[in-house]
Formats: C-alpha cells, structure tokens, sequence
C-alpha cells in the first residue's frame, strides 16, 4: 500500500524567534517548531510527557533540549527523548525549508 506524505507549510523560516516556541494546529495535533540558536528548527508534539506536564511551546530552550515547563524534564529536540532519570518520549515531525518556508511532512 502507497502511503501518500503531505508537505503543509507552516511558518516562515525569518519569522520564528531562536529559542521561542511557535505553536500551531494541524487536524487534530499540537506540534511546536523550535529554532535553535545555531538556527535549526524541530517539531515536536505541544505536550510534555508528564502525565500533568504542560505545552512544551512555553518551555526553555538550551542547545538542542526543551525543558518542561512544569516539571522540568529536558527533552532533545532531535528525537523527542526525556533525558535521564526522567523517561518518555515526544513525537517528533519531519520539517523541510525551502527558501523561507518551513514545511511539517506529515
């Protein structure tokens, strides 16, 4: 079976602030991008892990880690991991730019 792979544009690549969480909808997920400050952008799921954790676009960013901003756990913004002792993960999205624009490739 062919599975087909949509490119959704999202942001503009000049337009997202380094270490500032952007949130948007798509259908029924919450993702967050992120620009790090060396100028690479993630997509995450908007949720932390915690079962009472809160949305990761109001955490702090440091390097390639997004802390909970509830509870603190870091999260790599890479592959959605909880940093040990914490464990978990965030789904992660794939993300094209192409000239200014960010594309989410669902």
């Amino acid at each position: 079976m062919l599975q087909t792979i949509t490119r959704i544009p999202v942001a503009n690549y000049s337009n997202l602030k380094a270490r500032a969480g952007y949130s948007i909808k798509i259908d029924d997920k919450e993702i967050v991008l992120f620009k790090t400050s060396n100028g690479n952008v993630y997509a995450l799921e908007n949720r932390s892990p915690h079962p009472k954790g809160g949305v990761l676009s109001e955490g702090l960013v440091s390097g390639d880690y997004v802390f909970c901003p509830v509870y603190d756990w870091k999260i790599s913004l890479k592959d959605g991991l909880v940093q040990a002792p914490d464990t978990g993960y965030v789904k992660i999205f794939n993300i094209e730019i192409e000239k200014d624009i960010i594309f989410v490739v669902l």
